[in-house]
């Protein structure tokens, strides 16, 4: 079926990317872009090509693809059906947004001008440079936590009851009865938020507190963070963070550029080169900057990370000096000066600044079990209403039957317990505490305490790559040169071979014969082994965009301008700076064979041999890598023996065409990814002077050209691209975080599906999914082509489509044209997928998969990154890790739990996630068991009692009842466990059971309420038939038979014992025991003394006991669970 599909010729390039380039111009964070679909005049033929997802196929309709299967409303609800299918709360949502709006009336985005030093000058005002983490301000604390309180049916409604017992004729109890539990719910609640709540208050203010060095006119001024304005020129050191968006203009090093380091911002570890506006890079001295008058003109605010269009102007020259502005001119905030001291000038603050407008608002996250309780609630309250209504119709409506009625409903109101959210609240923050003090997982901090029992019912796991995965370091492990291989241990190898052949060309360069005449008399035979490899190791000595680069003396005066002179040109003090960790591993490892580059510019490179020599070669030409190319080049001359040649590097699948015939690359390529190694494949050419001069005067027209420039300049490149000499293969690895590939195996075991998102290079990222068997070895992987347009998306969909049990492999490009069309389709094939990689992802394009995920399949994610890109995505995900790692701690602070590497999930989820929701349902199910007990004795007493609204216990019974009496040992649930730690890692599948949410469902929920109403009836029949004379008997007999119950229900529950639950037993039976003493108003203090009364309390507390441990038993015995099978 799938290859009859229908498919019909699609729209051209030209208009498609016309109307991309419309839609994408007309985006900026202010304006509203046309509506995606509005853009597809030309999409009518498209929808006859029906995307095929199971048997029942697509219909051909428009509205197929302009909207979810999920979200579909086959017809149109009105009036008060709409009203009341939610629509009251479209309605609601409607108007807080309306208000919203009106308060926050959001400022238009517009380009600007900002003179240099003269924030004065600036036409309008711009947002303070400080860090916002914090979800409430000092006026929206209290409203907005009693909001997020009462927004639950349980406490809404006890806010009611208690609302209530103000009306005298309502009136059952004592007012504290009510008050004082929903009080300190309230304070507990309002506690904990607070604290969390200083703590962001805390962290925003380090950040915002740290000090930089402002020019003046005066000189340097030390200014804080958050006082930095648009106009500012500010002094950023080597290693520190750019605190708000600049512009480059002046740096300490000579070539008038510098590295910075952007994982913060998109997740890339590579440094990136930018370039200082060369009008004031050329300034004498660091004052003149304001000397000149001069001004940038910046666009307005984007998301865009990868763009900026600018010019700076100085007006004060004749003619005024007009330079363009681009990325490399610029200094995003977050990111941080990896070399040299640079100045720029602010042209965006706060806000506005590209790292935070990247950035999504942290929002309160409500765990799946919080929301299943509310959902038990409610049941609750539609049973508390019917029994209400049945005891009214019984008593036969006499009187003013509606008073009845509503005080039948505030005496069964315990059917809902007050009590259940303060003891689930306790028992968060008991695992949070259980967590931290977790010896195996140190340093593991848990900033959201509302949400432990979420990492026990995680489905997707989506993780970042770079220093999440891996530790970013990079090693050389192999060198092949078709007939030898070297690996780590013949390192020493390559080292004597390459001292041999620099020995040999040294004294041939100093004989009288020139060495040229020498190689072309002699017979041409196959090269020695040890020139091979010398010419390999000296391809890669040359083939790369890497700088060394000295540090100043640590005596130096360290002042911007003359840091150069105090530099120190050892060995020990030399660094290499590149934009990707591979070049200086490459670089780093000829340099430990013996060929060593000591100095780089834009026009020269400078290599040591072993012996000391030193070998200069000009630079001619660079060409840079590039995804669609997949290689780079350079071509260099050499001084001594003029001698031109062209070094190319690049990846197999790009260099085998190049090369001359060979019959290993490509299977020693394929040998090498399988070890997990990232291969690099080195030629070479050697070109004759006037070879060169020829592709010079191409090239140089080619770059001159206005359309198509890059077109023309890679075909007068290709020219040269013919026919290279293979030199060899490297083999370079990405070392993997400790235990990464068992901790991946154990997630995957306990049924968890693993996503990894990633800023960096689609080869890089395949490469390390396998290394770290995120992808099997025996699982095909799916590399979805990159595509433009809704036919090509539709297309590779369908492709995709037929391949079963392997991995997609998808750039953000793809991924963002597919969501556009076939939203709901893609995620349906993704989440079939053993698992998934998407590789050169924006910070947003995480959190947008991360909320897809989550309204597509309905099931708990989680987030987990170390940088500040992966932000975004830890605040989107029902659950956020973050890692401190080599990246910041952004991530870490940003996230609701915090650890300290990779390994540790494994615990966190398998064991920690699985206890804190096994006991959140047991403890939540339990209280309410004890709320229905005691609701089913008032129902059965009324019933006695010609269905009086009298209340069975008073005042201080209820609340000891609740609190005292049986809290202890409930609570005391958070302490069980049902396998040992070390059983739960050894056996994660049983971390699958939980996500089907079988602990807490309608039906344990219902097993428990037939328990609460048979041991309720025993207990209040038991003591009514047996009391002899006065009721009063009734209540101490019933109550204390109650208690004990309790405790006795506690103990049937637990399944491993602990020391405090023995205590917490003892201790709530002995405050019993000593409180009857006082409560002479309910007890008669003589009768509870005698023996008729213990003999009739033990005969109904066993008769309410025994059968349920009776069932039990055959229960485990019949039918045991999967964890007793591994404890026994």
């Amino acid at each position: 079926m799938a290859d009859q599909i229908p498919l019909y010729p699609v729209r051209s390039a030209a208009a498609a990317s016309r109307k991309r380039a419309a839609y994408y111009s007309a985006a900026g964070p202010g304006a509203e872009r046309p509506s995606r679909y509005q853009l597809e005049d030309e999409s009518a033929h498209l929808d006859e090509m029906p995307l095929m997802m199971s048997e029942e196929g697509f219909e051909n309709e428009e509205s197929d693809y302009h909207t979810l299967p999920r979200a579909r409303i086959t017809r149109r609800r009105r009036g008060l059906e709409w009203f009341v299918c939610g629509g009251w709360k479209f309605l609601c949502t409607s108007c807080c947004d309306w208000l919203i709006n009106i308060c926050q009336r959001k400022r238009e985005l517009r380009a600007r001008i900002v003179w240099l030093g003269h924030p004065e000058k600036c036409e309008e005002k711009h947002p303070r440079n400080s860090i916002k983490n914090q979800k409430y301000n000092v006026f929206t604390f209290i409203p907005g936590v009693l909001y997020e309180q009462f927004k639950f049916f349980l406490n809404l409604y006890f806010l009611v009851v208690s609302c209530s017992q103000f009306v005298p004729a309502l009136k059952i109890g004592y007012l504290y009865t009510y008050w004082a539990p929903l009080g300190f719910v309230l304070a507990v609640t309002i506690t904990r938020e607070a604290i969390d709540e200083f703590r962001r208050f805390q962290r925003d203010k380090e950040v915002n507190s740290q000090l930089y060095s402002k020019l003046t006119v005066r000189g340097k001024a030390q200014v804080k963070s958050s006082d930095i304005q648009v106009g500012d020129l500010i002094i950023v050191e080597k290693n520190q963070r750019v605190p708000s968006d600049m512009v480059f203009l002046r740096t300490s090093e000579k070539a008038g550029s510098c590295f910075i380091r952007t994982d913060q911002l998109d997740g890339e570890t590579d440094w990136k080169l930018k370039v200082a506006v060369s009008c004031t890079q050329r300034l004498p001295a660091l004052g003149d900057l304001f000397s000149i008058s001069a001004y940038v003109h910046a666009q307005k605010p984007q998301l865009d990370i990868h763009s900026f269009e600018g010019t700076f102007t100085r007006e004060d020259s004749d003619p005024p000096i007009h330079e363009s502005l681009s990325i490399e001119n610029t200094l995003w905030a977050s990111t941080i000066v990896a070399s040299g001291t640079v100045i720029g000038v602010v042209i965006y603050t706060g806000k506005e600044t590209r790292s935070v407008m990247n950035t999504s608002n942290p929002k309160n996250k409500v765990g799946l079990l919080d929301l299943e309780l509310n959902q038990l609630t409610k049941a609750l309250f539609l049973a508390l209403v019917a029994l209400s209504v049945v005891m009214v119709t019984l008593q036969g409506f006499v009187g003013p039957w509606y008073r009845s009625l509503f005080r039948f409903l505030l005496l069964f109101s315990y059917i809902i317990p007050i009590s259940l959210r303060v003891n689930l609240d306790m028992g968060k923050a008991a695992y949070g505490w259980m967590i931290m003090a977790d010896s195996s997982i140190p340093g593991t901090v848990v900033r959201t305490s509302t949400i432990p029992e979420e990492l026990g019912r995680l489905v997707y796991l989506l993780t970042d790559k770079t220093g999440t995965l891996t530790q970013n370091e990079m090693v050389f492990k192999r060198l092949h040169l078709g007939t030898v291989s070297y690996g780590t241990d013949t390192m020493d190898e390559i080292q004597s071979h390459v001292r041999d052949s620099c020995s040999q060309l040294h004294s041939q360069a100093t004989s009288s014969t020139p060495p040229r005449k020498a190689q072309s008399s002699a017979p041409k035979v196959r090269k020695s082994v040890s020139s091979r490899v010398h010419e390999a190791v000296k391809a890669i000595a040359l083939c790369h965009n890497v700088t060394p680069v000295y540090e100043p003396r640590a005596g130096g005066t360290g002042d911007t301008e003359h840091a150069e002179v105090d530099q120190d040109f050892s060995d020990e003090n030399r660094t290499y700076q590149a934009a990707s960790p591979d070049e200086v591993a490459l670089v780093q490892w000829t340099e430990s064979v013996g060929l060593t580059l000591v100095s780089r510019d834009l026009t020269s490179m400078q290599l040591r041999t072993p012996g000391g020599q030193i070998l200069t070669y000009s630079v001619l030409q660079t060409f840079p890598f590039t995804s669609e190319s997949k290689r780079m080049g350079v071509i260099v001359r050499d001084e001594s023996t003029a001698e031109i040649t062209f070094y190319m590097k690049g990846a197999d699948v790009a260099m085998s065409a190049i090369v001359q015939y060979n019959d290993w690359l490509e299977e020693e390529c394929g040998n090498m990814a399988r070890e997990g190694l990232r291969t690099l494949v080195v030629a070479k050419r050697t070109l004759t002077e006037e070879q060169y001069q020829d592709f010079e005067s191409r090239h140089a027209q080619a770059r001159l050209s206005v359309h198509d420039r890059a077109l023309k300049e890679a075909a007068v490149r290709e020219s040269l691209e013919r026919d290279m000499q293979l030199l060899c293969v490297t083999g370079v690895e990405d070392r993997l975080q400790a235990h990464v590939r068992p901790t991946l195996e154990l997630l995957r075991n306990a049924g968890i599906k693993i996503w990894m998102l990633t800023g960096d290079k689609l080869e890089t990222a395949t490469c390390i999914a396998k290394s770290s068997h995120l992808v099997s070895r025996t699982q095909d992987v799916h590399i979805f082509r990159p595509v433009t347009s809704r036919g090509e998306a539709h297309l590779e969909l369908n492709a995709f489509r037929r391949k079963h049990d392997c991995a997609l492999v998808i750039s953000g490009d793809s991924l963002e044209v597919c969501l556009r069309y076939y939203e709901h389709e893609l995620v349906e094939l993704a989440c079939q997928c053993p698992a998934v990689v998407c590789c050169r992802c924006s910070p947003t394009q995480k959190a947008h998969i991360v909320k897809l995920l989550r309204q597509h399949t309905h099931r708990r994610t989680c987030a987990i990154g170390d940088g500040g890109n992966d932000v975004s995505m830890i605040q989107a995900a029902d659950c956020g890790i973050g890692i401190e790692g080599k990246e910041g701690k952004a991530a870490s602070l940003a996230a609701d739990f915090s650890i300290q590497r990779f390994e540790h999930v494994g615990r966190l989820l398998v064991v920690h996630g699985r206890s804190s929701y096994k006991r959140s349902a047991a403890l939540g199910q339990f209280v309410m068991h004890r709320g229905l007990v005691i609701s089913t004795m008032q129902a059965v007493f009324s019933s006695v009692f010609y269905f009086a609204s009298v209340p069975l216990y008073q005042g201080f019974l209820m609340v000891g009842y609740a609190t005292v009496y049986t809290m202890f040992p409930v609570f005391s649930l958070v302490l069980d466990q049902d396998v040992k730690p070390e059983m739960a890692l050894l056996y994660p599948e049983l971390y699958k059971e939980l996500t089907k949410g079988r602990s807490l469902s309608f039906k344990t929920f219902l097993v428990w309420v037939l328990i609460s109403i048979y041991q309720g009836g025993i207990l209040m029949y038991g003591a009514l038939v047996l009391f002899e004379s006065e009721f009063v008997h009734v209540v101490a007999i019933s109550f204390t038979a109650l208690v004990l119950t309790e405790l006795l229900m506690v103990a049937l529950t637990v399944r491993t014992w602990h020391w405090l639950m023995v205590v917490a037993e003892f201790l709530s039976l002995g405050c019993y025991m000593a409180s009857l003493a006082f409560l002479n108003e309910y007890f008669d203090v003589a009768f509870i003394t005698t023996a008729p009364f213990v003999w009739k309390v033990s005969a109904i507390t066993v008769v309410s006991c025994l059968p349920l441990y009776l069932l039990k038993y055959l229960k485990r015995k019949l039918s045991p669970p999967s964890y007793s099978k591994l404890t026994s």
